[in-house]
């Protein structure tokens, strides 16, 4: 029972701005109720979608007070507090365990290359700071660290923590980490472009940044495999694939072209922070072709 509220689909929240690029409770509070009426398992806040490296630590503990406002209760809350800094982390950390998160989440420490036993430290040292269940982030894709079954084997001694997101492209490593943790440990799916390969080898969810965009297509997807149709979660997982390469191919971040798509859904979140790229003119046609992709998917498979 503890872990069953971490299954399923869980969207990787965006950064929420005005239009002078601040962080807007308003617009927040909107991409919460969005969230919420799409009936999606919880949310991940303060991760990759997040934009959390380029939020300074203030305008990150806003955002995790503006959720929890919003949806503390209604969903399961995961808080990113991963940052450049132990003291930085652990302070965001505390931040979400008096807000009432369900779970804590971070990213293993970014720029110095630093040997397992730093990296053991680092996440031990945050899953000391409050009571709350930990979930290990690992993205070697992006950050150039590659979490071992191994030191996943060692963390997990520490009954506060209970899974990983497991970002990294081979599914194999999705299998090797659930072998390790057994039914006891959720591992959640991280590339979206592998959702119903990663349920497969078994992840009990998933946690991704493109669900925001489409998450009718993803819960289906999830249906489609609690009742042993992979025939048809293939087929949806291949109509997923081309939004997603749809959605990376413009001259804009992924993140502002499903911005976005958002904005022309109703849902205005502002654009992203730079040095991330806003979408150009040269993008405005081609994300209504994307929005058609997405309606099409979604009469096709969920209707």
């Amino acid at each position: 029972m503890r872990l069953e509220k971490f299954h399923g689909i869980i969207p990787a929240f965006y950064a929420c701005y005005d239009d002078q690029g601040d962080i807007s409770e308003a617009r927040t509070k909107d991409l919460c109720d969005y969230l919420y009426e799409k009936q999606v398992q919880g949310v991940y806040v303060g991760g990759s979608s997040g934009e959390c490296i380029y939020q300074s630590l203030d305008e990150r503990k806003a955002v995790l007070s503006y959720v929890a406002n919003q949806l503390k209760g209604k969903m399961t809350l995961i808080a990113h507090v991963g940052a450049p800094s132990t003291r930085d982390s652990i302070e965001l950390a505390k931040h979400a365990a008096a807000l009432g998160y369900d779970a804590l989440s971070a990213i293993p420490p970014i720029y110095f290359k630093l040997p397992d036993r730093a990296v053991y430290k680092y996440w031990s040292d945050i899953i000391e700071a409050t009571p709350l269940d930990f979930i290990i982030y690992n993205i070697p894709q992006t950050t150039g660290y590659t979490l071992t079954p191994s030191l996943f084997e060692k963390l997990l001694t520490n009954k506060k923590v209970i899974g990983v997101k497991n970002s990294s492209m081979p599914t194999m490593d999705i299998e090797r980490f659930k072998k390790v943790g057994g039914d006891n440990v959720i591992v959640f799916n991280g590339p979206d472009e592998q959702y119903v390969a990663g349920r497969i080898m078994g992840a009990d969810g998933g946690i991704g940044g493109t669900y925001g965009a489409m998450p009718e297509l993803f819960l289906q997807a999830n249906v489609f495999i609690q009742q042993g149709k992979f025939e048809e979660a293939k087929l949806i997982q291949s109509d997923i694939n081309d939004i997603i390469i749809a959605l990376c191919s413009l001259n804009g971040s992924m993140y502002a072209v499903i911005k976005e798509v958002l904005k022309r859904r109703g849902v205005n979140i502002g654009s992203v922070r730079g040095p991330l790229e806003g979408i150009s003119s040269e993008d405005e046609g081609q994300i209504d072709n994307i929005m058609k992709m997405i309606d099409q998917a979604i009469n096709r498979f969920c209707k």
